[in-house]
């Protein structure tokens, strides 16, 4: 025999109705929070960006400078910038050096963090400039003078990241 309820006594569970306005009320939220965690992401990715791009720059620079000081040896009208970004990584002997120790730039080459195949070496995600090259058309030569990133895109600044 079925048990009777005192009339105004609920059984336990919710309605339709209030699922969906539980629904609503959570998709509404989320709604609003997913181009904050986007946008969060973007802006970290492009402090990964500038971060690599300043290692690298760097490392080029002091390459530089110590060709400049005579510790890599290098050839007449050579323009004393790396030939490739590996170089930086592996490292060249110390010219001024008895002992032949190696001047080493970077512990390795960064990776573009826009850069989407993760198979690829990380010296292959930068577009290179050498050092022959115009700046507003920059193309690979005998060296590298500077990197830029290969991912078409913008910032949240509004630059494109290739002008980074």
């Amino acid at each position: 025999m079925p048990v009777m309820q005192a009339a105004g006594t609920r059984r336990g569970g919710f309605t339709l109705i209030e699922l969906m306005v539980s629904l609503a009320i959570v998709v509404f939220l989320a709604a609003l929070v997913t181009p904050m965690v986007v946008t969060a992401i973007k802006r970290e990715k492009e402090q990964e960006l500038r971060t690599a791009l300043r290692q690298i720059r760097q490392a080029i620079d002091d390459y530089k400078q110590a060709g400049d000081e005579g510790r890599i040896p290098r050839l007449p009208g050579q323009s004393g910038y790396p030939k490739s970004l590996a170089v930086l990584a592996l490292g060249v002997p110390d010219a001024l050096d008895g002992q032949g120790r190696r001047i080493y730039f970077l512990r390795r080459v960064p990776r573009d963090p826009f850069f989407a195949d993760e198979r690829t070496p990380a010296e292959d995600t930068w577009g290179k400039r050498s050092y022959a090259s115009a700046p507003d058309k920059p193309e690979a030569g005998a060296d590298i003078y500077d990197v830029y990133p290969l991912t078409d895109g913008t910032g949240i600044n509004g630059v494109p990241y290739r002008q980074w």
